[in-house]
């Protein structure tokens, strides 16, 4: 059984605002969603309670539930920004160059941070982000068809 979002927020000891209830139901369901994709399913389902989510509002709880890691945000090059709620377990992405499909793939290692760089150059390194790039299925059948 999934977590309500009230009882996500309330775990990361936030205020359990309809904004960030609406984003995170919003999410539930929809990895990988552009704050655009958000904007207007919340925009659906408040236009029958009444409410507005300004867009620096939808920014503003974006960025707070990242903070507060109870969504991802992934930055996958050429897309705009991407949320997610799987968070905290080591997973990386799979992007179609073709159609811009994100998929989930999780850590062959399974501990943070997967890799470790030649130098660390100081750093204490606690996470790597990868993203692989190729084509779907779907895409790569498209493609055959074409030519």
């Amino acid at each position: 059984m999934q977590d309500s979002p009230g009882d996500l927020l309330k775990r990361k000891g936030l205020r359990s605002t309809t904004q960030r209830r609406a984003i995170l139901a919003a999410l539930q369901g929809h990895p990988h969603s552009t704050a655009s994709e958000l904007e207007a399913r919340i925009g659906l389902a408040q236009s029958a309670t009444g409410g507005r989510l300004s867009r620096q509002g939808l920014y503003n709880v974006l960025d707070d539930l990242t903070r507060a890691r109870l969504i991802r945000c992934i930055e996958p090059a050429g897309s705009p920004a991407r949320y997610e709620l799987r968070v905290g377990d080591n997973h990386h992405h799979l992007v179609c160059r073709g159609c811009g499909l994100i998929e989930d793939v999780d850590c062959g290692v399974g501990a943070a941070p997967c890799l470790d760089p030649v130098e660390d150059k100081g750093f204490v390194i606690d996470e790597a982000e990868i993203t692989w790039w190729g084509l779907c299925a779907s895409c790569r059948r498209k493609a055959a068809t074409e030519s």
